[in-house]
């Protein structure tokens, strides 16, 4: 690991010590060779204060054991009708595989421990169909689970649940682990399989609020794999019910857990709620990320020169857009209120998050705040980024004679020749 990549971690760590990660592994994930690096992963986790609930499916071995058996299963994923011979492959494949998780913990030092913490009942008939052991998930015993992480003991937790009279069902594993997320109030919900995050058709989704992915499941269900929709179906339960970020994340990526969770643009698709992304005013601490943004900008002579102290002394004119409480873009809007004309400055993205529609968010965030203050006109200058505010915008060309005098006097003394844009509000 790097020294960069080292601080990248701490950075992420006053927010998430004493949380709880709630971490979901496909069967395929535990029998895969990265497995080990895995629970390297965890033990940093653990030793940086931060709480591990593991669930895990066994999809993957229910379906090898039906072919060296030459049984047939009624399901695979805990969804469909589960039948008296596929309850017993579910339960052999899981308790391999809650083993071989334990034998790892073990072989790194850690506890876990396996439990009968999730309660259920059957999932019943359902159009006609009786789904026999079948189940749904009635309740998680929190109390009990937060002891086990309390002493530093990690839960181990397959898609096994028992009813009050010592039956056995078999549960999505999927499914589980959001009932677990929540009943942890967990920070961060991660699902590990071998998928390198949610595809639309062949492009990976990196950043997809709720109501993004809600809106992708309803009219795009088709263009996702099949493997992938479930996992983005219970994203967006999770996040609906009170978990803040879902991270979808291929597990046989070495240190892909740690890329996940502890960089800004991960490796996977994070699902989060609707606060995670939030355009807000700048503060003095913020003029530092504000002049990083936009220094590559002012090195093309895109952008008009400011110092750091330029930007402090203007702090409440700037705008940044925060993803997870960073600063990835911002904006200035300066008044004019002689004129009720305002202008829109200073529009930068970070390059990892272009193509993300952040400039415009910021663009129509911009026109909302002008009119809001009274403007009925909005400026805006540029050298090379005019096709955006025109295409994507809606800007006309103008002449500088539309700058207010002020601005007028600034402009012909840069001597930039920046071409002059303006939109009615």
């Amino acid at each position: 690991m790097r020294l960069t990549d080292l601080r990248e971690i701490l950075r992420y760590v006053p927010r998430f010590r004493d949380r709880v990660f709630v971490i979901a592994l496909d069967g395929a994930v535990v029998e895969d060779d990265n497995f080990a690096n895995l629970l390297l992963d965890i033990v940093l986790l653990r030793s940086l204060r931060i709480g591990v609930a593991l669930v895990h499916g066994a999809g993957h071995q229910i379906r090898r054991m039906a072919e060296q058996s030459g049984q047939v299963p009624s399901n695979t994923d805990g969804t469909g009708l589960t039948d008296a011979a596929t309850l017993q492959m579910a339960i052999n494949a899981a308790n391999r595989v809650t083993h071989e998780i334990l034998e790892g913990l073990s072989a790194n030092d850690l506890r876990g421990a396996y439990s009968n913490a999730v309660v259920a009942h059957p999932a019943g008939i359902l159009q006609g169909v009786d789904f026999q052991f079948t189940g749904r998930v009635e309740r998680i015993d929190t109390a009990l689970l937060e002891g086990l992480l309390e002493r530093d003991i990690v839960p181990v937790i397959p898609a096994l649940g028992l009813d009050g009279e010592g039956h056995t069902f078999r549960l999505n594993s999927d499914a589980v682990a959001v009932e677990v997320a929540k009943a942890l109030r967990a920070a961060k919900l991660i699902y590990l399989s071998t998928h390198k995050g949610v595809h639309l058709g062949s492009q990976l989704l990196r950043q997809l609020s709720v109501d993004e992915a809600e809106g992708i499941l309803r009219t795009q269900r088709a263009e996702i794999a099949s493997g992938q929709v479930s996992k983005l179906e219970q994203a967006v339960r999770a996040a609906r019910d009170g978990v803040p970020r879902v991270h979808i994340v291929d597990g046989r990526v070495e240190e892909g857990l740690l890329a996940e969770v502890f960089s800004n643009e991960g490796i996977g698709t994070l699902v989060h709620a609707n606060e995670y992304q939030a355009i807000r005013k700048a503060q003095k601490k913020d003029a530092r990320a504000i002049f990083a943004l936009i220094k590559p900008g002012m090195e093309s002579d895109e952008l008009l020169r400011r110092s750091r102290a330029d930007i402090e002394r203007q702090i409440d004119d700037y705008y940044v857009f925060d993803v997870d409480r960073t600063p990835v873009a911002c904006m200035a809007l300066h008044f004019f209120p002689e004129v009720e004309k305002a202008e829109m400055a200073c529009v930068v993205v970070d390059p990892r998050y272009e193509n993300q529609g952040i400039g415009g968010r910021l663009v129509q965030y911009a026109e909302a705040q002008a009119r809001a203050g009274g403007a009925r006109e909005l400026l805006c200058l540029s050298t090379q980024a005019y096709n955006f505010f025109q295409q994507k915008g809606g800007f006309q060309v103008a002449t500088p004679d539309a700058l207010p005098p002020s601005r007028r006097e600034r402009y012909d003394r840069s001597g930039r020749n920046s071409l002059v844009l303006t939109k009615r509000l």
